[in-house]
């Protein structure tokens, strides 16, 4: 088996855009990171970018099964002694309705300075409009 290395100017990069109203959220966000990663395509190399742009759209209607959704607690940490504060699914919705959804994605994708340039062709918004019109991306359903 030899490697493939791709040029960057000779990758096809398409848009996607994903409705997650009514969807769940892990799903979603399993086949935005797999279409950000490139897995979908035949020259798919892990250690290059070579997948597509994904907008994510009503990402504040995204649901959760079961009694996640006052159950699943998202922490951070100060930095300080004492300094881990948690807040649940239902209230980082309220706060930052792309939060969770940019979170899942997040944790999707690589570790590393790869995984941060893939986290930059993902594109989530909470409302059902998006700016990317001019893109013409295509509707994928889940």
């Amino acid at each position: 088996m030899k490697t493939v290395f791709l040029k960057p100017a000779t990758v096809e990069r398409k848009w996607f855009v994903i409705d997650a109203e009514g969807k769940v959220l892990g799903r979603v966000a399993a086949k935005a990171a797999s279409l950000v990663r490139g897995k979908e395509k035949a020259l798919f190399a892990p250690h290059q970018e070579v997948g597509d742009f994904v907008v994510v759209v009503n990402a504040d209607k995204v649901l959760v099964t079961g009694r996640k959704a006052t159950q699943k607690q998202y922490y951070r940490h100060s930095g300080y002694v004492g300094g881990l504060k948690a807040v649940s699914f239902e209230q980082l919705l309220a706060r930052h309705p792309r939060a969770p959804l940019e979170k899942a994605i997040h944790g999707m994708l690589p570790k590393g300075p790869l995984g941060r340039k893939l986290l930059k062709n993902v594109k989530v918004y909470a409302g059902g409009a998006h700016p990317h019109a001019a893109q013409h991306p295509e509707p994928i359903s889940i």
